[in-house]
């Protein structure tokens, strides 16, 4: 499908309304659920390119929703929007299977200029093609999202995943937390969080701690490099 369609699950009817109004005029075709339990039934009978949905909601909350929406479709990207903007918050929305975080109030412009790099990043023709990435014995496969080292399946999360991607993508070269938060989270590096060195040592558990060989190393004052000989 060329055009571009997304499930909004708002349970505030005028920023529902308002923000359903922005998307269409931007030239998406939108969905509207004012609960948790409506957004499920929508997310589990229809096809979508991108969810947004609040924390907030009658019926189920936005965590449990993102979860089980991820239990059918680790493909969909999920953005959340909330005002909750602790990092404990942020950490469990990730968790749950969440792309990005928008916080309450914002301007519309960056729900669309999210909404265009996670649809870019997750549909483009190139991500669509069963590409596998590979660093030593550690292979991603872009199309089925599976994660494996040598014969061994490594279950990551949406969030783990794309930033074990960035890593492969760009082996053997020194990436600083800004270079990560901008191309992983799509924000503003904030030298006041944590998030990156918590999923670093996240990935790093599931990626390098069961194995002899480490990949992932921190070069202490500048940031993280995936090293491989391939």
């Amino acid at each position: 499908m060329d055009e571009k369609r997304i499930l909004l699950v708002e349970d505030e009817m005028k920023i529902a309304d308002t923000l359903k109004q922005g998307l269409v005029e931007n030239g998406y075709t939108v969905d509207v659920a004012y609960d948790g339990l409506t957004g499920l039934h929508f997310a589990e009978k229809n096809a979508y390119h991108l969810i947004v949905l609040d924390i907030n909601l009658p019926g189920i909350d936005g965590f449990e929703l993102c979860k089980r929406i991820r239990t059918r479709s680790e493909e969909v990207p999920v953005i959340i929007v909330t005002a909750l903007s602790s990092l404990n918050d942020k950490i469990e929305g990730y968790d749950a299977g969440a792309d990005d975080f928008i916080i309450k109030p914002f301007e519309f412009k960056e729900l669309l200029m999210k909404t265009r790099v996670l649809l870019k990043r997750v549909w483009s023709p190139a991500t669509q093609t069963g590409i596998v990435l590979r660093a030593g014995d550690l292979e991603i496969n872009l199309d089925t999202k599976e994660v494996k080292r040598g014969e061994t399946d490594i279950k990551l999360t949406a969030k783990e995943f794309q930033l074990l991607e960035y890593l492969v993508r760009n082996k053997n070269r020194v990436l600083s937390r800004a270079d990560i938060a901008v191309n992983v989270w799509d924000i503003d590096f904030d030298t006041n969080t944590n998030v990156i060195d918590v999923y670093i040592n996240y990935v790093r558990n599931k990626v390098d701690k069961p194995f002899d060989q480490k990949l992932i190393q921190t070069q202490v004052g500048m940031g993280y490099v995936l090293k491989a000989s391939n």
